[in-house]
């Protein structure tokens, strides 16, 4: 590791400990009533709840494969759903860890049929650029548990706007970094990604939701759309796996504290087991990659013809 991912390591390490300990504080009078919600999910919803995060995970694969095929890539969807599912490990850490590590296993296993490196950070502003708008829209739920001022949700749909025009101008150009944002050129690419991009956010509200329920929480659709803004925002920080339980806390933690700590480690857990099974299924398939399973036969290159030998021919004299 370089200096500088030693020292975001370090910090990320350091966030997760502080407030795992704010909330070990926080829960240290409640601590019954933590282990009994923990135990309240059934089995059924938490598996429900990771297989919500694994088709989260393969449906922005696959908007990010489209980007990336849009900026010239000419790599299969096998190998780079691969190469998404084991860059997915990093997000456990930090969501900018998470895009680094993609990239890197990308342009690690096939280097000839992917871009360079610029082009392929701009193939995932697109998603995120999307992402942000519609966290814009649905700010407003975001207006009553944190206290924002009414007209908050205007100005951060009007920046997202302008976000939007920058790049659509920016996506013209067809060298270095703008190549990454050739997808907003057309109509077909762009109604791709959002629609990939909605389905994901909708298996992550929908896994909110079902986790709050679960336990007892009486969470809205929009209750769990604003955790899941949470804890978009929270991701970029460095506190690692501690990201589910303080988003919900800090959303709802008007319900009780303990109950809501216990929903952000259940969603932490299934969302962590999701993308688990993602990243095992990429090891397994580089794994039979390398013994040799799932290839096609190499057909061996045939003999050439004999050419026929021509009769000598008689000279009379």
């Amino acid at each position: 590791m370089t200096r500088k991912g030693r020292s975001s390591a370090a910090a990320t390490v350091a966030g997760a400990a502080a407030v795992a300990v704010v909330l070990a504080l926080v829960l240290a009078d409640r601590r019954d009533e933590f282990a009994e919600a923990l135990r309240a999910a059934p089995l059924w919803v938490l598996l429900l709840a990771a297989a919500l995060q694994v088709l989260a995970l393969v449906t922005r694969c696959e908007a990010w494969r489209t980007c990336v095929a849009a900026a010239g890539a000419t790599i299969s969807r096998r190998r780079l759903f691969r190469a998404g599912g084991l860059g997915n490990l990093g997000s456990l850490v930090n969501a900018n860890l998470g895009a680094a590590a993609r990239i890197a296993v990308l342009r690690r296993s096939a280097p000839d049929e992917t871009p360079r490196i610029p082009a392929l950070i701009a193939a995932e502003i697109p998603i995120i650029t999307i992402e942000a708008v519609l966290a814009a829209l649905s700010s407003f739920t975001l207006v009553g548990p944190l206290g924002l001022p009414w007209w908050t949700p205007l100005i951060a749909l009007a920046v997202m706007l302008g976000v939007v025009t920058v790049l659509r101008r920016l996506a013209g150009r067809d060298h270095g970094f703008c190549r990454g944002l050739a997808v907003l050129r057309s109509l077909d690419g762009r109604t791709r990604v959002i629609a990939l991009v909605l389905i994901a956010v909708f298996a992550q509200i929908a896994r909110n939701w079902l986790v709050l329920h679960a336990l007892g929480v009486d969470a809205s659709v929009f209750d769990a759309t604003a955790v899941l803004i949470a804890m978009v925002v929270l991701a970029q920080l460095p506190i690692g796996p501690s990201v589910g339980a303080a988003a919900v806390v800090v959303i709802l933690g008007s319900d009780g504290v303990a109950l809501t700590a216990a929903a952000g480690v259940l969603l932490t857990a299934t969302g962590t087991a999701g993308a688990l099974a993602f990243a095992g299924w990429a090891g397994l398939d580089l794994l039979s990659r390398f013994r040799g399973g799932g290839r096609a036969p190499v057909a061996e290159p045939s003999a050439p013809a004999a050419r026929p030998v021509a009769a000598p021919v008689a000279v009379h004299s």
